[in-house]
């Protein structure tokens, strides 16, 4: 019976601390055997209440003349402690008079939950977006209130403060290593020696937290390496996947940032890699990969080290963009180290797929041109 799963035979690690019993049964279901190793705490946003107090009571101290909201569950656990002390009604009061812009739809919803609207948020969940959204506008005098996701976003309020804002950042929790490390260094033996199929990540930080100790193993180099080549990076979100650009490391997320989305793309895309990755090309043309071979139309295509890098990186996900920077991380060493490699790179790939295979996406980066 499990030979018909469609993941039977797949080895997934999961790095998730939250929601993990779910996303475990939702790849069991399916037949993947899976490998558990928390990159976090599983109690990881961790509230420093005198510290949060003290945030609220400078947010309370002057008008707001805009709010910054980047998730949901931050949004929630502030309301919740200042319910405890007494100081929601100011605090949403403060908040409702200013111009609120929302990361996503779970920022949105805990907004919405106590009277709050946004005037704006981006569709593709980005908060790099929703800086882009301001680029190019006086912040001249205007008091912006960030809160912050977990990690540090102290260079966006220095990018704000360049446009003449006045910045306040509101740390609401903070994100914890993993309390026992052992079955993430597991986890990283397993990755860089080629031995899982797949790996889910649900979380910017996670991403950090294991690369930061496979840096500790000195297996860094390693682990990006296997996610270059066989192993899958698989990401429930673009927030997720861009923490993996700096490390040229290809990922996949689905269209929707839902847990049973991810699992699902995992579904078809692992026996898909298994049997050769086929893909429709704009203009009707056939674009096979399996392994190291890729046939254009049936016809073998060779491509130097670089123009292959590409190659797989815009293939992690067809018709998705994927910026200069993060394809220069993932060309080979030794490799021209400016985006003028890049170019040259895309320009000896379109050689050999044809000049329309390779779009260029204006100020962000290359995708694959993909049929419709």
């Amino acid at each position: 019976m499990s030979e018909s799963l469609p993941l039977s035979g797949f080895r997934i690690g999961v790095t998730a601390a939250r929601k993990v019993e779910e996303q475990v049964a939702l790849l069991q279901r399916r037949g993947a055997t899976v490998e558990w190793a928390p990159a976090l705490s599983t109690d990881p946003n961790h509230v420093e209440d005198d510290e949060l107090r003290a945030a609220t009571e400078d947010v309370l101290s002057r008008p707001v003349d805009m709010f910054l909201a980047t998730t949901g569950i931050g949004m929630k656990a502030w309301f919740a402690a200042a319910e405890r002390w007494g100081t929601l009604p100011e605090l949403l009061a403060a908040l409702e008079s200013a111009e609120i812009l929302a990361r996503g739809p779970k920022s949105v919803g805990a907004l919405r939950r106590y009277g709050l609207r946004e005037l704006w948020a981006p569709e593709s969940e980005c908060f790099e977006d929703v800086l882009l959204h301001l680029r190019g506008r006086s912040l001249d005098g205007m008091r912006i209130v960030v809160q912050e996701h977990g990690q540090s976003l102290s260079m966006v309020a220095h990018a704000l403060r360049r446009q003449g804002a006045d910045v306040t950042t509101v740390t609401v929790y903070r994100v914890e290593s993993a309390d026992d490390p052992e079955p993430m260094f597991k986890l990283i033996d397993l990755i860089a020696d080629g031995e899982l199929d797949a790996v889910t990540f649900t979380s910017a930080p996670a991403v950090a937290a294991l690369m930061e100790a496979a840096g500790s193993t000195g297996r860094r180099e390693d682990v990006v390496s296997a996610f270059q080549a066989d192993v899958i990076a698989s990401c429930v979100g673009p927030v997720t996947a861009a923490a993996f650009e700096m490390w040229g490391v290809p990922t996949i997320y689905p269209e929707r940032s839902r847990l049973a989305a991810m699992v699902k793309q995992l579904e078809a895309e692992l026996p898909s890699r298994r049997s050769g990755l086929a893909i429709e090309l704009a203009g009707g043309h056939q674009l096979l990969l399996h392994g190291d071979d890729v046939l254009l139309d049936g016809v073998d295509v060779k491509l130097s080290p670089a123009p292959a890098a590409v190659l797989q990186a815009l293939v992690a996900n067809p018709g998705n963009v994927v910026s200069r920077q993060a394809l220069l991380a993932m060309l080979p060493s030794g490799t021209a180290s400016s985006e003028h490699a890049v170019e040259m790179a895309v320009a000896r790939l379109r050689a050999a797929l044809g000049t329309r295979a390779v779009q260029t996406v204006v100020k962000r980066g290359y995708r694959l041109a993909v049929g419709v």
